[in-house]
């Protein structure tokens, strides 16, 4: 690689960040705005030409991605809409491959079955980047989000496998339907094995090392060491990082408060950098794309793929209803385990946001050079994944406000909760206070005990008031190292009991968070000089 390619790779990079930020600084939904503009860019003389490397983009961006929106996932609200998760990420990715195969083989006759079966696997899979991010900044209820997040999560690894399937097919390597099925079951169980045994010897060593930059760089490295063992013995290594981002997310709790603070800065830096490169790579690709078009009817190519767009964005519609409503019809079991019937605004919302994205397009770079009618199917998923990002992207702020969906309820409960829990968590701690003192046999000094005291009273009257601690090294049992010795034992008490509550439904994991960054932040102060 020479130094004209690292130096344009370093500039698309800067603008990327640059845009980025300029879209968060007048609070506008960045994804849109990146590709806008790396789709002007396309055609600006003496911009290089980013052609989209499906490896870079499967091997580089997509675990690391993965990985991270799953350990800021909750495990136990997945765990909850798991039907409606698997309706989603399997259910209708497969369907949407099914339709859109079917209306591609009809309407371009020349096109195989399978390779437009391929193509319906290439562009069935949303990206929830740009919907989740739009959701939280409108305050989206948690339900949909979380469905959102969790079909985000789980969608690739099937449209991956159908991809393949339906490539084979094609090349002459495929497999008959039943093999096709027992390759994915496969794929799924042997990835979520190889997730479970990783996640497991991570949280080990985790729960082991205190030093924050050692585990926050082994967590840098976690997404590609399960994405490649998934991949080595022809797993879904999209499953096994999701299951490794799961696990140690809903394990972080029990991480070194280091490690936690570290992790939440490294991980947004990494989302923020990798998505900002990852939205304007994707507007980069309309000339290349167009270019190799030459000698065909753009009119013919344009209906194609305008009509295909129109059947990705119906499809998702069609299948949310039935999937959502029809289920609690049939099965009584359904209905006792999911008392609450989902809104029908909160449907709507979900069948709007199918925003494609970057996976689709890798999976179209990685076609085969020879295959049936690529640079046809590569424009259709582009003007797809363009599509739904402009439409879609852009008329869904509009359409949350105007359906009114809100979590403002739940943003009242959640401030219900963290108050009860701090009020428990902070009669825990000075019982164990009360108990320390009983037990101590030094000479402790009143101003300490009243500190610790009025500190602990105080956060459980504000809840939302970041406190700080004292300051200086730990030495010789002094008022100030005492003081840091006893907080700390207090402080410890106050995060077993809002794990325990965290464990036993009573808080979201939401705040759990909240409630474990102020301790986290309190704890740092003790040991700072």
């Amino acid at each position: 690689m020479d130094i004209s390619t690292v130096a344009g790779l370093v500039l698309l990079a800067v603008g990327a960040l640059v845009v980025a930020g300029a879209a968060r600084r007048r609070d506008l939904p960045a994804p849109l705005l990146l590709v806008i503009v790396g789709l002007v860019l396309s055609y600006v003389p003496g911009v290089p030409e980013y052609r989209l490397n499906p490896d870079v983009v499967l091997l580089v961006f997509l675990p690391p991605l993965l990985y991270s929106a799953a350990l800021d996932s909750s495990y136990l609200r997945l765990r909850d809409t798991a039907r409606a998760v698997g309706l989603l990420s399997v259910g209708l990715v497969l369907f949407t491959t099914v339709v859109i195969g079917m209306v591609a083989h009809l309407m371009i006759p020349r096109l195989p079955l399978a390779a437009a079966f391929a193509l319906g696997a290439i562009v069935a899979p949303p990206d929830a980047v740009a919907a989740v991010a739009i959701g939280r900044r409108l305050g989206l209820p948690r339900r949909p989000l979380t469905i959102l997040i969790g079909e985000s999560l789980f969608n690739d690894a099937t449209a991956l496998t159908a991809f393949r399937v339906a490539v084979g097919a094609v090349v002459g390597t495929g497999v008959g339907l039943v093999q096709a099925g027992g390759k994915f079951l496969y794929a799924a169980g042997a990835g979520v094995a190889i997730g479970l045994a990783i996640a497991y010897a991570a949280g080990l060593v985790l729960r082991r090392f205190t030093d924050a930059l050692v585990t926050n760089g082994m967590s840098l490295l976690l997404p590609y060491v399960a994405y490649l063992a998934g991949e080595l013995v022809h797993a879904s290594g999209v499953i096994a990082v999701v299951i490794v981002g799961l696990y140690l997310g809903y394990r972080m709790s029990h991480y070194s408060y280091g490690t936690r603070l570290l992790s939440n800065a490294v991980w947004q830096v990494a989302d923020f950098i990798l998505e900002s490169i990852v939205f304007i790579l994707i507007g980069l690709q309309f000339r290349p794309i167009v270019l190799g078009l030459k000698g065909e009817s753009p009119a013919r190519f344009v209906t194609y793929a305008l009509v295909l767009l129109l059947v990705a964005v119906v499809t998702r519609v069609v299948w949310m209803i039935p999937s959502t409503y029809v289920p609690r019809i049939l099965s009584k079991r359904i209905r006792r385990r999911e008392p609450v019937r989902p809104p029908w605004r909160h449907v709507v919302v979900l069948s709007w946001a199918g925003m494609r994205g970057v996976v689709s397009l890798a999976a179209a770079f990685a076609l085969p050079q020879d295959f049936p009618e690529r640079n046809l199917l590569l424009f259709v998923t582009f003007v797809i994944v363009i599509g739904t990002l402009v439409v879609q992207g852009l008329s869904f702020p509009w359409l949350i406000r105007k359906l009114g969906v809100s979590n403002e309820r739940e943003r009242y409960q959640d401030d219900l909760h963290e108050a009860a829990a701090q009020q428990a968590a902070a009669d825990a701690a000075l019982a164990r206070l009360d108990e320390m003192l009983a037990e101590s046999v030094l000479d402790v000094h009143e101003e300490v005990v009243e500190v610790l005291r009025a500190r602990t009273e105080r956060r459980a009257l504000h809840a939302w008031e970041r406190l700080g601690g004292g300051t200086g090294p730990e030495g010789e049992e002094t008022p100030a190292s005492l003081y840091r010795r006893l907080r700390r034992e207090m402080i410890d008490t106050e995060r077993d009991v809002i794990i325990r509550l965290r464990d036993e439904r009573r808080i979201d994991d939401e705040v759990l968070r909240r409630m474990m960054q102020e301790l986290d932040f309190e704890e740092a102060t003790l040991v700072r000089d």
